[in-house]
């Protein structure tokens, strides 16, 4: 499918919107003379004719967006849920006008006269703006800011995944070393922002837990000794794979000073977790779970809708397990197809399974939640995401993920270390900055002293 547009700035937008419409099709943007005051779009008997004399460009990329919209949705008899939007963070508009005091009734006609949201995904992304805002309320602002450790190893790469990650049977002699780097990092924040409050720290990846607890003492042991972290208000370890975690790793977790993890099954149906790459069993899960609970009582559970061949049946059976488990807080993902990840490929060589998001299989996980005392307190979107739906973290109260609202809602500087990982600098005004660390492990370790002059670049005023 092509899209013809005259105007490139706009293309982003544009082919977000239509591949919303049709996930299965190849969407092409290409470009075409016309007059600078019209913009086209033309789609087989679809056009799309607009005039930006003397109109403001956000409102009228705003206009473009809902007459395409308009447009596609006759066309094809679809209405998606998140209307226009094709962000990732839409509550970032509803926080951004109840702080500016704008009532709630309002901010709900201003998301569904503007984007087209639905009823329903309207009142959930106030609700969760709400429940943010309390959050970020109790945090240090811009005197304060977020460490994020990146632990770029796994046992295996999920069919899914399109991370940083690298086979740690390749890399296991390594470690050390890349830990030894990751603390030249950590240097450099105690000796640069030791004026600054540290408000939470995310151990993330890859899988976090392919270190043994001994490079956890080393590595946390060294973050404690060289930060101040008396304010902190959550430290949290992506423990993800459950072939990763032992009893022993999970004690040295809470020997030093781990609040929160993630023990992650993604799905609870066997044949689904083979597919996918996971090299454990439902079984291995539900034990390592058990043996989690007896060290943390804030433990998080990630779930993926839209896996390979999953009906709403498998889904059903997900979520009726995970509620015997009676987690913390459970994240669930719609799952969003990248071209690198090994899914691409496979779906299209293999038409026969369907990756599917539906409106009931949410259903299923507002219900689960609901069931569990949960509500929902984040949510992001992604590109090409299954059923044009979101990701949503719900909690019990007080157990939310403090790092996944920052990191979403972008109102504190967070400060990333390791490889492939991306550091933020937030000012006052709102603006953002940002500089990156090299995926390669191996680059990643020989330059180090770059890494560090690059934040010490961001950050030299």
């Amino acid at each position: 499918m092509k899209i013809y547009i005259n105007d490139e700035s706009f293309s982003y937008d544009v082919h977000s919107l239509v591949k919303a419409f049709f996930q299965d099709d190849d969407v092409i943007i290409e470009k075409i003379s016309a007059d600078d005051s019209d913009f086209v779009f033309k789609m087989e008997d679809i056009e799309v004719s607009l005039n930006a004399e003397n109109e403001e460009r956000s409102f009228f990329k705003n206009r473009i967006k809902r007459e395409i919209y308009s447009a596609l949705s006759k066309y094809t008899g679809k209405k998606l849920p998140w209307g226009t939007l094709t962000g990732i963070r839409p509550t970032k508009i509803p926080m951004g006008l109840i702080n500016d005091g704008v009532s709630d009734d309002d901010v709900a006609e201003y998301m569904k006269d503007t984007y087209y949201v639905s009823d329903e995904k309207t009142k959930l992304s106030i609700d969760i703006a709400k429940r943010e805002r309390a959050i970020i309320n109790r945090l240090s602002g811009t005197n304060g800011f977020s460490l994020y450790i990146g632990i770029p190893f796994c046992p295996t790469t999920c069919m899914y995944c399109s991370f940083t990650s690298y086979p740690i049977i390749k890399w296991k002699k390594r470690v050390d070393e890349y830990i030894a780097a990751v603390k030249k990092e950590i240097d450099y924040v105690r000796d640069n922002l030791s004026d600054k409050v540290i408000d939470t720290v995310y151990i993330g990846g890859g899988t976090p837990t392919t270190l043994e607890p001994e490079q956890f003492d080393d590595l946390i042991g060294y973050l404690r000794s060289n930060l101040d972290l008396s304010k902190c208000q959550e430290f949290t370890v992506e423990a993800g794979r459950p072939d990763s975690i032992t009893e022993e790793k999970l004690i040295a977790l809470k020997r030093n000073g781990v609040t929160r993890i993630s023990v992650n099954p993604q799905t609870m149906n066997e044949e689904t977790l083979r597919l996918i790459g996971r090299n454990h069993t439902v079984k291995q899960f539900r034990e390592v779970f058990a043996l989690a609970k007896k060290y943390f009582d804030n433990i998080n559970t990630d779930l993926i809708l839209g896996l390979p061949g999953e009906s709403e049946k498998q889904v059903s059976y997900t979520f009726k397990e995970i509620e015997k488990l009676a987690p913390e807080s459970i994240t669930v993902h719609s799952m969003a197809i990248k071209r690198a990840a090994h899914m691409d490929e496979y779906l299209k060589n293999h038409p026969e399974i369907k990756s599917v998001n539906s409106p009931e299989m949410m259903d299923m996980a507002a219900k689960c939640a609901d069931n569990l005392g949960m509500s929902a307190y984040y949510l992001y979107r992604q590109k090409n995401m299954s059923g044009n739906y979101e990701n949503t973290g719900y909690s019990l109260p007080g157990k939310e993920g403090i790092y996944n609202i920052l990191i979403m809602e972008e109102v504190q500087t967070i400060i990333a270390c390791g490889a492939g990982t991306v550091t933020k600098r937030v000012y006052g005004d709102g603006r953002i900055e940002r500089c990156d660390n090299v995926k390669d492990v191996a680059l990643y370790i020989s330059k180090i002293e770059e890494m560090i002059d690059r934040k010490r670049q961001l950050f030299k005023d």
